[in-house]
This record gives structure tokens, sequence and C-alpha cells, in this order.
């Protein structure tokens, strides 16, 4: 038997195993990829975009670790740490500021009460070498790229290369509701250019304080929402100067985050997080 938490951000839902109380559950992480992959399963499983893991750490208040639909290890989830930060808040220790050891590096959380539960997490910098995207530079030799017109082989956009600790290609465009993502997000995903694969990012700019995006997350398909694609867009929109705020909101189908860029390319987000049921798994896995 597995205990498990469902929680969402935006609608980007995870399925949460705490580690701190379930230490026995670290005999999962020999099979997490299968684990995950039968467990987000919404007609056979919890259901979910991927599985998170909440893990005591050494100096940090807790480690996460996030694993995708498809079983793929992410090193950061923007959506997923707000998930985390709630329920470490609420259900480990109540603290105001939570320090989180990711594989993309610390992130620290601040938790707001202001009628409702918000959260101010400290994204780190956004990174825009193309060595530590990664990318092939036999297929594209740029050190950095920013409004780069690109031939994906089906079509051709201008892209931009951001990191956020995970790797992001960010296209500006007219029109997001006709936009065939289903079809373009997985050949950009995973075309040589990334040899990491990468989250696809479509964003229409509506004026100087919003953006909207539309996201094909790596590992998971079309979600409604991504926390560290809205960073990643803002930034974009910011760097290429088709916005004069450094604060946007950004607006997705699963609501609304506002991300700020502060100095040294730091990236702030503001958001909210639920936890939707609690339960324990039954079924046999294998």
């Amino acid at each position: 038997m597995i205990e498990f938490v469902k929680a969402e951000a935006l609608g980007n839902d995870y399925i949460l195993i705490d580690l701190f109380k379930n230490d026995s559950y670290y005999r999962i992480l020999d099979n997490i990829s299968v684990i995950s992959q039968v467990l987000s399963d919404r007609h056979f499983g919890i259901g979910g975009d991927g599985v998170i893991l909440i893990l005591p750490h050494d100096k940090e208040d807790c480690e996460m670790r996030i694993f995708n639909s498809d079983g793929s290890e992410a090193e950061m989830c923007g959506n997923g740490i707000r998930q985390v930060a709630r329920y470490y808040y609420e259900r480990i220790k109540k603290k105001n500021n939570i320090k989180v050891y990711t594989k993309a590096g610390v992130r620290e959380v601040k938790v707001i009460e202001d009628g409702k539960l918000l959260f101010r997490v400290d994204m780190g910098e956004a990174v825009f070498e193309s060595d530590k995207i990664p990318i092939d530079k036999s297929i594209l030799s740029k050190d950095m790229v920013i409004n780069e017109e690109f031939d994906f082989g089906f079509s051709k956009y201008r892209i931009n290369l951001v990191s956020m600790g995970n790797p992001h290609c960010v296209i500006f465009t007219e029109d997001l509701s006709s936009l065939e993502i289903s079809e373009i997000g997985p050949k950009i995903e995973k075309h040589p250019l990334f040899p990491n694969r990468t989250n696809v990012e479509f964003v229409r700019v509506i004026n100087d304080n919003e953006i909207a995006m539309r996201v094909w997350e790596r590992g998971s398909g079309e979600t409604m929402a991504c926390g560290t694609g809205a960073c990643a867009s803002a930034v974009a929109a910011i760097v290429n100067k088709i916005v004069n705020s450094k604060k946007l909101r950004v607006h997705l189908l699963g609501g609304n985050l506002d991300i700020e860029l502060g100095e040294n390319n730091r990236v702030y987000m503001v958001g909210g997080a639920n936890i939707v049921f609690e339960g324990v798994w039954l079924k046999e896995l294998f």
C-alpha cells in the first residue's frame, strides 16, 4: 500500500508521496519510472501529470524529486514546487520560508498568507548559454539563441532558448486558439537539436504587462500550466523587448501566474497550489 496526496496548481496535477513519514517508501525508488507511469494513468491509475516524491534533506527543509507521466525525471517544476511547499507547510512544518532541494539546485519558497495561501518562489537565474540548455552545436552553432529562425524540418520558427534549471524553447505567435500543439509540440520536444529534449512554449503578447501561453511539457504533453515555462516565456518577452515591464502576468489554460525578472536575470514566481484529496493505492503495481 502507498499513501498519497493529490495536489494541483493551475490544473497542473501531481501525485505527492511523503517519504518523511513513510521511509519504507524508499524502496519504490528502484522502480519509480514504471510506478510514475502506472500511478499517473488517468484511466487505470490515480491520474496526474506525474509523481513528486517529498524527501528529507540533510541541509535543506526538504528535497523534491519529480517524475513525469512517461516515467522520465525532470530537474525542476514550478507548479510542482508550490504544491510541495503547501504540503510541507500544512503537513510537515509550518514555516514561512521553505528551502527545497531540486536537481536544478535549491529553491526558496516564501509563504504568503493573504486571505488564501500564495507562494513566492525564487526560481533562480534564467540562463541563455546554449551549452547549459543544452543544444547540439553541430546542428546550431550559437552561444545564445534569442529570436533565431530555425528550420525544424516540418516548419520554421523563431525560437528563444532558456533554461530555468530545465530546458525551454519559447516561440511567439499571434494565435494560440488554433494552434495544433499536439502535432507540433512533440516534434520540437524530441528534435535532435535538444539532446535532453525540451519543453515548448507558444506565447502571445497581450500588452506590456500580460502574456498568454500554451505549453507542451517534456514527458507529459500539453498541460494546463507550467511554472518554469511561464518564467521562461516572461523572460523571453522581456529580453526581446516586446514588453516594457519586468513584471508580467502570464495567462495559462489553468489560470494565472505573476512573474518578475529581478537583478542578474533572477526570476520570481507567485501563485497558489491546492491539495485536492488523499488516499491509499491498493492495486498491484506490476
